[in-house]
This record gives C-alpha cells, structure tokens and sequence, in this order.
C-alpha cells in the first residue's frame, strides 16, 4: 500500500529537490484535487492508467479534463506544463548549432514539429560551414496543405549571404511520404534557390513516429 502525502511530497521537493521526485510525485504537485483522495494517489492512479507521462502529455485538454481525478483546472495546469516542456526542448541555441547530417535536423526540430495538429513549413539557412544563421518558419496551415512563397524563402537566404537551405515541415497525420505538392514545392524552391547558386540540401518531414528526407530517398539531388 502507498502511505505517502502530499504533505511528504512536498518536504521531498524542499529537503532532495525537484530531480528527488518520481515521476506520480511530480504530478501530484501540478494537480488540484478535491474529495477523500490526495493528490498523490490520483497521480498515481493516472500514471497507471495511462502507462507512461508520454502518453498523457499526447492527450488533448479536452481529454485531460475527462480524466478522473484531474477536472478543468489541473487539466489546463498540465497542458500548459507540457506545453512548455517541449518549447524548451525546441528553444535550442541556433547560433551553436551546426548541421552536418539528416539526425541534426530531425534533433532540432522534432520537438517543436512532431506534437503539432497543424502544418509548419520552417527553412535553416546555412553558412559556409554548415552553421545554421537563421531558423525561420515560412508558412503555417492546416492538417494538410501549406502556402508557401519560394521568392521571399529565396530572396531572405540572398539577404543572409546563405550558402545553403534546408526544408523542413510536419505532417500531422502521422504519415511521413510526401504529398504530391510536397513534391513540386520542393522542385520549385530548388529551381528558384539554384538560380542565386544556394542548393536545397534537403526537405525533411517530421511526423510523430517517423521522418522523410527527400535526400536520402532519391528526391532531390545537390547540383
């Protein structure tokens, strides 16, 4: 039987610190319960219905608030603290960053991308060394179709002296081949790049369980 408090929780978190904490623990702190229950044996309870954090961080706030024990409050409570965990998981330093295959991209961008339920279309403009000199999203869009403007993609890697680019987008579907207009867009943006003498290394598509590189696969080739 589990004979921890939220009382106990907390002289933890003071005594051990926040990295002391399980993960039900950690939890409970970000619940508001009310009835006969503590927050530590509803966190628990969670965790052990839901399986893992993974899984009830995938959930929507509408399904966080239909979970027994949680109600609106705490269902907002985690949808912000998840939330959060994966900005900072995307808020890595670009300035630091150098890109010297396929994994750097998907590293670096499948935190901010793969949870999305709309479409991002983001470019890394590349020096000469392959150090990233900005990261800029380009479009935004629903589940399935973006609009994207391939004179002013090119036009800004012009202003930044880029070297190179590379295209990056999300499919929230979970499928990761490319559309048909994936296809085009990737032709013309390449055309386009390559009359300013900037190759398109790569278009990448970001899902939650797997990833597409138009490099790898035969789709684009550097000139």
């Amino acid at each position: 039987m589990d004979n921890r408090s939220d009382k106990q929780v907390r002289e933890k978190l003071v005594a051990r610190g926040v990295s002391a904490l399980e993960n039900d623990e950690l939890l409970s702190l970000l619940l508001n319960v009310s009835g006969d229950r503590s927050a530590i044996e509803v966190a628990h309870a969670i965790l052990e219905r839901e399986g893992s954090l993974t899984a009830l961080s995938e959930q929507k706030l509408g399904q966080l608030r239909m979970v027994e024990g949680i109600g609106m409050k705490s269902a907002a409570t985690l949808a912000a603290a998840f939330e959060l965990g994966r900005r900072v998981d995307a808020e890595e330093p670009v300035h630091t960053n150098v890109i010297l295959d396929y994994n750097d991209v998907v590293r670096l961008f499948s935190p901010q991308l793969s949870r999305l339920e709309h479409e991002e279309m983001w470019v890394l403009y590349l020096n000469s060394a392959n150090k990233i000199i900005e990261k800029r999203r380009i479009a935004q869009g629903g589940v399935d179709r973006l609009v994207v403007d391939c004179k002013l993609v090119v036009k800004k890697a012009v202003e930044l002296l880029s070297h190179a680019i590379i295209l990056v987008h999300n499919h929230p579907s979970g499928v990761a081949e490319p559309s048909q207009e994936d296809i085009a867009l990737t032709e013309r943006l390449s055309q386009a790049a390559e009359l300013f003498s900037i190759p398109l290394l790569d278009h990448i598509i970001i899902t939650r369980t797997n990833n597409y590189s138009f490099f790898k696969s035969g789709l684009l080739t550097i000139k």
